[in-house]
């Protein structure tokens, strides 16, 4: 069927919009962050329950107690009035869900457009990965009050749409044969999916990682790291978002591999492609272990998981754009 250019357009017209919104809603949160002192507050009412709930049982027990107990303490009573920087930080929130319908509208209408799954080249990917990512976000915000880490999760999915929109920028177009093909709705869906949800846990392990180091220097990063929770806090969604990820990663590489056998003959054949998504596999269940392991707890569970990440987004664009292999068509254009 014909490119419906109309649609198109509207498609770049959204995506370049929800950009725009999402840069608003960062500076927002970066004012509830600077003048706000709900981080700090976050920070030291999570490490109080801690202390109260430490010898109550096994870890999963205890974080368990302390969450209810967090949000019985949240419901209790009347509510002291929002401040200013609180103001600040719900407008975020609701930028962000606006941002976010523009960017699903921009990928519905790509599809409908193309009259295909709307993530057949690197800019259409991009746009997906991003998409879940802020959706995995703002479920996460429903959990978790950590508002005021919006801004670092919102930081590279910007930079990573902004790419995606004018390096990586292909127009519409049908798919190429080689992807003509069920299997790219299952397994191009899953890898991106998991690659959205994946960026939550590298930023927070980044974050863990500066927390703990101003805790070891507290000269060092000492009114940024101030302003960040606990490293527990850090530490758990971490772990509980990179859970969800990996099965998920997991069945898209599975279908990868169905996928070349059916297109190429053979389920595996080490091209840079697989190979570093192989890789990255491996990573994130090396974290998984370690993290359930009491020995490699703590930073060396974070500098594992910021591993993983920094190879799947290895894998996005130096994998795509610089080697040659039989994925070489999820290139530009």
């Amino acid at each position: 069927m014909p490119i419906n250019e109309t649609l198109s357009q509207y498609s770049d017209w959204s995506y370049t919009t929800s950009v725009v919104i999402y840069i608003l809603a960062m500076v927002f949160y970066m004012v509830e962050q600077s003048f706000g002192k709900r981080g700090k507050a976050v920070a030291e009412r999570t490490r109080n329950r801690q202390l109260v709930t430490a010898g109550a049982g096994t870890d999963d027990t205890a974080t368990q107690d302390a969450d209810t107990a967090t949000r019985d303490a949240d419901t209790a009573g009347p509510r002291p009035p929002r401040s200013r920087a609180e103001r600040f930080g719900r407008m975020g929130v609701a930028l962000t869900v606006l941002a976010l319908l523009l960017h699903g509208a921009a990928l519905v209408l790509r599809g409908v457009a193309t009259n295909r799954a709307p993530w057949g080249n690197m800019y259409e990917y991009v746009m997906i990965t991003c998409f879940v990512a802020v959706v995995a976000w703002l479920w996460l915000l429903r959990k978790h009050p950590v508002r005021h880490l919006s801004t670092f999760v919102l930081l590279p999915n910007v930079i990573l749409m902004f790419i995606g929109g004018t390096w990586l920028y292909s127009e519409a177009a049908p798919l190429q044969p080689a992807l003509q093909s069920y299997w790219l709705i299952i397994h191009v869906a899953a890898a991106a999916g998991a690659s959205g949800v994946f960026l939550i846990p590298g930023v927070a392990s980044i974050l863990y990682l500066i927390k703990a180091r101003n805790e070891s220097r507290p000269e060092k990063f000492a009114s940024f790291a101030s302003k960040l929770p606990a490293k527990e806090v850090l530490d758990r969604i971490a772990y509980r978002t990179t859970v969800f990820a990996f099965p998920v990663f997991t069945f898209g590489v599975l279908c990868g591999a169905v996928w070349a056998e059916a297109a190429w003959g053979r389920f595996w054949g080490w091209d840079p492609k697989e190979t570093v998504a192989f890789i990255a596999w491996v990573i994130y269940a090396a974290y998984l272990h370690s993290r359930a392991t009491a020995g490699w707890r703590g930073n060396r569970a974070a500098v594992i998981n910021i591993l993983g990440f920094a190879a799947t987004v290895f894998n996005l664009f130096f994998v795509n754009l610089v080697t040659t292999g039989l994925h070489s068509y999820a290139g530009v254009g």
